[in-house]
Protein backbone atom coordinates (compact mmCIF):
# COMPACT_ATOMS: atom_id res chain seq x y z
CA UNK A 1 0.00 0.00 0.00
CA UNK A 2 2.87 2.33 0.83
CA UNK A 3 4.39 1.62 -2.57
CA UNK A 4 1.14 2.55 -4.31
CA UNK A 5 0.84 5.69 -2.21
CA UNK A 6 4.36 6.71 -3.19
CA UNK A 7 3.65 6.18 -6.87
CA UNK A 8 0.41 8.18 -6.68
CA UNK A 9 2.14 10.97 -4.76
CA UNK A 10 5.10 11.02 -7.16
CA UNK A 11 2.78 11.10 -10.17
CA UNK A 12 0.85 13.98 -8.63
CA UNK A 13 4.08 15.91 -8.04
CA UNK A 14 5.17 15.14 -11.60
CA UNK A 15 1.93 16.44 -13.10
CA UNK A 16 2.16 19.56 -10.94
CA UNK A 17 5.75 20.22 -12.00
CA UNK A 18 4.86 19.70 -15.64
CA UNK A 19 2.07 22.25 -15.36
CA UNK A 20 4.39 24.81 -13.73
CA UNK A 21 7.10 24.36 -16.37
CA UNK A 22 4.66 24.50 -19.27
CA UNK A 23 2.99 27.64 -17.92
CA UNK A 24 6.43 29.26 -17.56
CA UNK A 25 7.34 28.19 -21.11
CA UNK A 26 4.09 29.65 -22.48
CA UNK A 27 4.63 32.94 -20.62
CA UNK A 28 8.18 33.28 -21.95
CA UNK A 29 7.06 32.36 -25.47
CA UNK A 30 4.24 34.91 -25.29
CA UNK A 31 6.69 37.58 -24.12
CA UNK A 32 9.07 36.79 -26.96
CA UNK A 33 6.25 36.94 -29.51
CA UNK A 34 5.16 40.32 -28.10
CA UNK A 35 8.70 41.66 -28.27
CA UNK A 36 9.09 40.40 -31.82
CA UNK A 37 5.80 42.01 -32.87
CA UNK A 38 6.92 45.36 -31.42
CA UNK A 39 10.39 45.16 -32.94
CA UNK A 40 11.79 47.95 -35.12
CA UNK A 41 13.10 47.25 -38.60
CA UNK A 42 15.88 44.67 -38.81
CA UNK A 43 18.71 47.20 -39.46
CA UNK A 44 17.58 49.32 -36.50
CA UNK A 45 17.25 46.23 -34.31
CA UNK A 46 20.78 45.07 -35.18
CA UNK A 47 22.14 48.56 -34.59
CA UNK A 48 20.45 48.72 -31.19
CA UNK A 49 21.87 45.35 -30.20
CA UNK A 50 25.38 46.39 -31.23
CA UNK A 51 25.08 49.72 -29.37
CA UNK A 52 23.81 48.02 -26.22
CA UNK A 53 26.51 45.32 -26.36
CA UNK A 54 29.35 47.77 -27.04
CA UNK A 55 28.05 50.32 -24.54
CA UNK A 56 27.67 47.79 -21.75
CA UNK A 57 31.11 46.34 -22.50
CA UNK A 58 32.72 49.81 -22.44
CA UNK A 59 30.95 50.69 -19.18
CA UNK A 60 31.93 47.37 -17.63
CA UNK A 61 35.53 47.92 -18.71
CA UNK A 62 35.64 51.41 -17.23
CA UNK A 63 34.04 50.37 -13.96
CA UNK A 64 36.20 47.27 -13.76
CA UNK A 65 39.36 49.31 -14.31
CA UNK A 66 38.38 51.80 -11.59
CA UNK A 67 37.56 48.99 -9.16
CA UNK A 68 40.82 47.19 -9.91
CA UNK A 69 42.91 50.29 -9.25
CA UNK A 70 40.93 51.09 -6.11
CA UNK A 71 41.37 47.55 -4.77
CA UNK A 72 45.02 47.29 -5.83
CA UNK A 73 47.24 46.51 -2.87
CA UNK A 74 50.11 48.52 -4.19
CA UNK A 75 51.81 51.89 -4.15
CA UNK A 76 51.61 54.66 -6.67
CA UNK A 77 55.16 55.52 -7.74
CA UNK A 78 55.88 59.21 -8.15
CA UNK A 79 58.64 60.78 -10.23
CA UNK A 80 60.56 61.66 -7.08
CA UNK A 81 60.56 58.01 -6.00
CA UNK A 82 61.67 56.55 -9.36
CA UNK A 83 63.04 59.31 -11.55
CA UNK A 84 64.94 56.98 -13.92
CA UNK A 85 61.91 54.75 -14.44
CA UNK A 86 59.71 57.73 -15.24
CA UNK A 87 62.33 59.06 -17.67
CA UNK A 88 62.22 55.75 -19.51
CA UNK A 89 58.43 55.92 -19.64
CA UNK A 90 58.55 59.50 -20.93
CA UNK A 91 61.02 58.51 -23.66
CA UNK A 92 58.76 55.65 -24.76
CA UNK A 93 55.60 57.77 -24.61
CA UNK A 94 57.26 60.38 -26.83
CA UNK A 95 57.61 57.72 -29.54
CA UNK A 96 54.09 56.36 -29.16
CA UNK A 97 50.51 57.65 -29.43
CA UNK A 98 49.76 57.31 -25.74
CA UNK A 99 49.61 59.58 -22.71
CA UNK A 100 51.95 59.00 -19.79
CA UNK A 101 50.30 56.41 -17.54
CA UNK A 102 50.20 56.25 -13.77
CA UNK A 103 52.71 53.75 -12.38
CA UNK A 104 51.92 51.35 -9.55
CA UNK A 105 54.19 48.83 -7.84
CA UNK A 106 52.72 45.93 -5.94
CA UNK A 107 53.64 42.57 -4.47
CA UNK A 108 52.04 39.56 -6.15
CA UNK A 109 52.77 35.86 -6.05
CA UNK A 110 54.77 35.91 -9.27
CA UNK A 111 56.70 38.42 -11.41
CA UNK A 112 54.12 40.15 -13.55
CA UNK A 113 53.20 43.40 -15.24
CA UNK A 114 49.95 44.54 -16.78
CA UNK A 115 48.25 47.62 -18.17
CA UNK A 116 44.76 48.87 -17.39
CA UNK A 117 42.80 51.65 -19.04
CA UNK A 118 43.45 53.19 -22.43
CA UNK A 119 45.74 55.53 -24.30
CA UNK A 120 44.32 58.65 -22.61
CA UNK A 121 45.75 58.07 -19.15
CA UNK A 122 45.87 54.42 -18.20
CA UNK A 123 47.98 52.74 -15.56
CA UNK A 124 50.89 50.32 -15.50
CA UNK A 125 51.14 47.85 -12.65
CA UNK A 126 54.52 46.19 -11.97
CA UNK A 127 55.33 43.51 -9.47
CA UNK A 128 58.20 44.60 -7.27
CA UNK A 129 60.24 41.48 -8.04
CA UNK A 130 60.61 42.50 -11.69
CA UNK A 131 63.08 45.21 -10.72
CA UNK A 132 65.33 42.60 -9.09
CA UNK A 133 64.85 40.07 -11.87
CA UNK A 134 65.30 42.20 -15.02
CA UNK A 135 67.99 44.52 -16.32
CA UNK A 136 67.16 48.16 -17.16
CA UNK A 137 66.92 47.32 -20.89
CA UNK A 138 64.57 44.44 -20.13
CA UNK A 139 62.42 46.62 -17.86
CA UNK A 140 62.21 49.15 -20.70
CA UNK A 141 61.11 46.40 -23.10
CA UNK A 142 58.34 45.30 -20.72
CA UNK A 143 57.28 48.93 -20.28
CA UNK A 144 57.05 49.32 -24.07
CA UNK A 145 55.00 46.12 -24.34
CA UNK A 146 52.48 47.31 -21.76
CA UNK A 147 52.35 50.81 -23.25
CA UNK A 148 51.56 49.18 -26.59
CA UNK A 149 48.48 47.62 -25.00
CA UNK A 150 47.40 51.06 -23.77
CA UNK A 151 48.14 52.67 -27.14
CA UNK A 152 45.94 50.13 -28.96
CA UNK A 153 43.24 50.19 -26.25
CA UNK A 154 43.45 46.43 -26.15
CA UNK A 155 41.61 46.15 -22.85
CA UNK A 156 38.57 47.97 -24.22
CA UNK A 157 38.69 46.14 -27.55
CA UNK A 158 38.78 42.76 -25.85
CA UNK A 159 35.92 43.78 -23.54
CA UNK A 160 33.83 44.75 -26.59
CA UNK A 161 34.61 41.48 -28.42
CA UNK A 162 33.75 39.51 -25.30
CA UNK A 163 30.58 41.56 -24.76
CA UNK A 164 29.37 41.01 -28.33
CA UNK A 165 30.02 37.29 -28.05
CA UNK A 166 28.16 37.02 -24.77
CA UNK A 167 25.27 39.02 -26.22
CA UNK A 168 24.94 36.58 -29.11
CA UNK A 169 25.10 33.63 -26.70
CA UNK A 170 22.49 35.29 -24.47
CA UNK A 171 20.13 35.90 -27.38
CA UNK A 172 20.49 32.28 -28.48
CA UNK A 173 19.62 31.14 -24.97
CA UNK A 174 16.60 33.46 -24.85
CA UNK A 175 15.26 32.20 -28.17
CA UNK A 176 15.33 28.55 -27.11
CA UNK A 177 14.27 29.22 -23.50
CA UNK A 178 10.59 28.22 -23.99
CA UNK A 179 11.62 24.89 -25.52
CA UNK A 180 14.21 24.37 -22.78
CA UNK A 181 11.58 24.99 -20.09
CA UNK A 182 9.10 22.65 -21.75
CA UNK A 183 11.63 19.86 -22.19
CA UNK A 184 13.02 20.30 -18.68
CA UNK A 185 9.50 20.14 -17.22
CA UNK A 186 8.59 17.11 -19.31
CA UNK A 187 11.79 15.29 -18.34
CA UNK A 188 11.30 16.07 -14.64
CA UNK A 189 7.62 15.12 -14.69
CA UNK A 190 8.37 11.91 -16.57
CA UNK A 191 10.93 10.89 -13.95
CA UNK A 192 8.50 11.57 -11.11
CA UNK A 193 5.66 9.73 -12.80
CA UNK A 194 7.93 6.71 -13.34
CA UNK A 195 8.73 6.77 -9.64
CA UNK A 196 12.39 7.75 -10.14
CA UNK A 197 12.60 11.51 -9.38
CA UNK A 198 16.37 11.70 -9.82
CA UNK A 199 16.51 9.92 -13.16
CA UNK A 200 17.71 12.12 -16.03
CA UNK A 201 18.33 9.39 -18.59
CA UNK A 202 14.99 9.57 -20.38
CA UNK A 203 14.31 10.72 -23.92
CA UNK A 204 13.14 14.20 -22.87
CA UNK A 205 16.20 14.70 -20.68
CA UNK A 206 18.48 13.82 -23.59
CA UNK A 207 16.59 16.21 -25.88
CA UNK A 208 16.95 18.94 -23.26
CA UNK A 209 20.70 18.41 -23.04
CA UNK A 210 21.02 18.40 -26.82
CA UNK A 211 19.10 21.67 -27.15
CA UNK A 212 20.98 23.30 -24.27
CA UNK A 213 24.28 22.46 -25.92
CA UNK A 214 23.53 25.02 -28.67
CA UNK A 215 23.69 28.18 -26.49
CA UNK A 216 26.55 26.63 -24.54
CA UNK A 217 28.45 26.08 -27.79
CA UNK A 218 27.79 29.72 -28.72
CA UNK A 219 29.19 30.84 -25.37
CA UNK A 220 32.28 28.63 -25.78
CA UNK A 221 32.81 29.93 -29.31
CA UNK A 222 32.55 33.53 -28.10
CA UNK A 223 35.11 32.78 -25.39
CA UNK A 224 37.49 31.14 -27.85
CA UNK A 225 37.21 34.11 -30.24
CA UNK A 226 37.96 36.56 -27.43
CA UNK A 227 40.94 34.49 -26.25
CA UNK A 228 42.22 34.17 -29.82
CA UNK A 229 42.12 37.94 -30.24
CA UNK A 230 43.88 38.35 -26.89
CA UNK A 231 46.75 36.12 -28.04
CA UNK A 232 47.04 38.07 -31.31
CA UNK A 233 47.19 41.34 -29.39
CA UNK A 234 50.06 39.96 -27.31
CA UNK A 235 52.01 39.34 -30.50
CA UNK A 236 51.11 42.83 -31.73
CA UNK A 237 52.28 44.38 -28.45
CA UNK A 238 55.55 42.44 -28.73
CA UNK A 239 56.06 43.78 -32.25
CA UNK A 240 55.27 47.34 -31.19
CA UNK A 241 57.65 47.13 -28.23
CA UNK A 242 60.41 45.79 -30.47
CA UNK A 243 59.76 48.60 -32.96
CA UNK A 244 59.83 51.33 -30.32
CA UNK A 245 62.87 50.10 -28.40
CA UNK A 246 64.76 48.74 -31.40
CA UNK A 247 65.80 45.79 -29.24
CA UNK A 248 63.61 42.68 -29.72
CA UNK A 249 66.08 40.50 -27.83
CA UNK A 250 65.71 42.58 -24.66
CA UNK A 251 62.01 41.73 -24.60
CA UNK A 252 62.75 38.09 -25.42
CA UNK A 253 65.22 37.91 -22.53
CA UNK A 254 62.69 39.51 -20.20
CA UNK A 255 59.99 37.03 -21.19
CA UNK A 256 62.36 34.13 -20.70
CA UNK A 257 63.50 35.36 -17.28
CA UNK A 258 59.89 35.85 -16.15
CA UNK A 259 59.00 32.37 -17.37
CA UNK A 260 61.90 30.81 -15.48
CA UNK A 261 61.04 32.75 -12.32
CA UNK A 262 57.40 31.64 -12.41
CA UNK A 263 58.06 28.03 -13.39
CA UNK A 264 58.05 25.92 -10.20
CA UNK A 265 60.91 23.53 -9.60
CA UNK A 266 59.12 21.30 -7.06
CA UNK A 267 57.66 17.85 -7.79
CA UNK A 268 53.99 18.86 -7.78
CA UNK A 269 54.35 21.50 -10.51
CA UNK A 270 51.12 20.49 -12.34
CA UNK A 271 49.18 21.70 -9.29
CA UNK A 272 50.75 25.14 -9.33
CA UNK A 273 49.36 28.33 -10.82
CA UNK A 274 51.97 28.32 -13.60
CA UNK A 275 51.94 25.30 -15.87
CA UNK A 276 53.41 24.85 -19.33
CA UNK A 277 50.97 22.72 -21.28
CA UNK A 278 50.66 21.10 -24.67
CA UNK A 279 46.96 20.46 -24.17
CA UNK A 280 45.20 22.08 -27.19
CA UNK A 281 42.09 22.99 -25.17
CA UNK A 282 44.14 24.77 -22.51
CA UNK A 283 46.14 26.60 -25.16
CA UNK A 284 42.96 27.71 -26.96
CA UNK A 285 41.57 29.07 -23.69
CA UNK A 286 44.78 30.87 -22.79
CA UNK A 287 44.88 34.66 -23.04
CA UNK A 288 48.59 34.61 -23.89
CA UNK A 289 50.57 32.64 -26.49
CA UNK A 290 53.37 30.47 -25.21
CA UNK A 291 56.63 32.14 -24.26
CA UNK A 292 58.34 29.83 -26.74
CA UNK A 293 56.35 31.29 -29.65
CA UNK A 294 56.90 34.86 -28.53
CA UNK A 295 60.64 34.44 -28.01
CA UNK A 296 61.06 32.73 -31.39
CA UNK A 297 59.18 35.55 -33.19
CA UNK A 298 61.30 38.18 -31.45
CA UNK A 299 64.50 36.28 -32.29
CA UNK A 300 63.54 36.16 -35.98
CA UNK A 301 62.70 39.86 -35.91
CA UNK A 302 66.10 40.63 -34.38
CA UNK A 303 67.82 38.60 -37.10
CA UNK A 304 65.89 40.48 -39.78
CA UNK A 305 66.97 43.77 -38.20
CA UNK A 306 70.54 42.56 -37.73
CA UNK A 307 70.36 43.30 -34.01
CA UNK A 308 70.73 39.81 -32.57
CA UNK A 309 72.86 39.94 -29.44
CA UNK A 310 72.22 36.61 -27.82
CA UNK A 311 69.57 33.94 -28.19
CA UNK A 312 67.64 33.87 -24.89
CA UNK A 313 68.49 30.91 -22.72
CA UNK A 314 65.89 28.21 -22.92
CA UNK A 315 64.80 28.82 -26.52
CA UNK A 316 64.99 25.88 -28.98
CA UNK A 317 67.85 27.45 -30.92
CA UNK A 318 69.74 28.26 -27.74
CA UNK A 319 69.42 24.66 -26.57
CA UNK A 320 70.70 23.38 -29.94
CA UNK A 321 73.72 25.66 -29.76
CA UNK A 322 74.60 24.56 -26.23
CA UNK A 323 74.17 20.91 -27.21
CA UNK A 324 76.58 21.33 -30.12
CA UNK A 325 79.36 22.72 -28.00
Amino acid sequence: MSRLAFRVGAATVGVGLLAVYLIAALLVADLLVSLWAARPTLPVLLALLVVVAVGSAALSHRIGTARLLAALDGNRVSRAQAADLHRRIDALVARMDVDAPTLYVTDTRAPNAFAVGGSDGGALVFDRSLFRLLSPREIEAILAHELAHLEARDGLALAVVDGLGRTVAGLATLLVLPALLALSGTATASAWIRGRPGDRSGTFARLHRALASGPFAAFVLATLLARSRSRKREFAADDRAAEVTGDPIALARALRRIERATEPAWPFAPLSAYKRTENPAERWLSTHPSTEERVERLRRRAEDQGTTRRVPAGSPRGRRRRAGR
